[in-house]
């Protein structure tokens, strides 16, 4: 008897670091789950807005203060420029299309204020065809948006540097209701901060193109809108 009550005690025992680990192991992958949910469904909080007073294509001064309650993108850009800004633009012009909402608007800062006056703007909005009232064309001092550009962590070049001055990333800041710059995680769950308004040439977003067919930063920053607005 002694004998059977030592087999069965040993038994349970195994049976104990048996099942053990196997419950750890299933409660790692349940929060690896949980937390890849946590990650796709939710946005990381990058900074608040940066302080910001421009006038716009209707020479009304706009503030981040007045862009408060609304979900909102924000773009350096010049209406001269051959290159990258009409991709930006056009990219814009589908998303606000796609996301068709009062709440939602689009601040587009003009690093070429000498030349982007307010009624030079308001030709531009035409041109790109903005419907929204909440589409601000930007412009102000020179000095003023390079240091605001620095404070959103946006490339925009050295105005004393004349092959540089218009130079300006492709980058797009998305901010929320409440004034916070949001951004979604990549697939390594590192926050991506901001999302990219250029084409590309195949469809992961490594290679930009003018005329490129692929815009996956365009799709994402549309999830990414609507999440915002519920």
């Amino acid at each position: 008897m002694k004998n059977m009550s030592k087999n069965n005690k040993a038994q349970t025992e195994t049976k104990k670091k048996v099942i053990i680990p196997i419950a750890i192991f299933a409660l790692l992958f349940l929060g690896i789950g949980i937390g890849m949910g946590y990650f796709k469904k939710n946005l990381y909080t990058v900074m608040k807005v940066p302080d910001f007073e421009l006038t716009d294509q209707n020479n009304k001064k706009i503030t981040n203060k007045d862009m408060l309650g609304k979900v909102y993108l924000v773009e350096f850009f010049f209406s001269r420029c051959p290159t990258i800004c009409p991709v930006m633009n056009r990219n814009m012009r589908f998303i606000e299309d796609e996301v068709n909402s009062p709440e939602f608007g689009i601040v587009s800062i003009s690093i070429d204020p000498e030349n982007d006056t307010p009624a030079a703007l308001k030709e531009h909005a035409k041109r790109v065809g903005a419907k929204s009232p909440d589409w601000h064309f930007l412009t102000g001092d020179r000095d003023y948006i390079g240091k605001l550009a620095d404070q959103f962590n946006i490339y925009v070049g050295d105005k004393e540097d004349e092959s540089e001055s218009l130079n300006h990333s492709g980058m797009i800041a998305l901010v929320d209701k409440e004034g916070n710059i949001r951004c979604r995680y990549n697939k390594d769950n590192m926050p991506i901060l901001y999302y990219s308004g250029l084409n590309y040439e195949d469809p992961e977003g490594k290679t930009p193109k003018l005329n490129g067919k692929y815009h996956p930063d365009r799709e994402i920053l549309i999830e990414d809108i609507k999440k915002l607005l519920k």
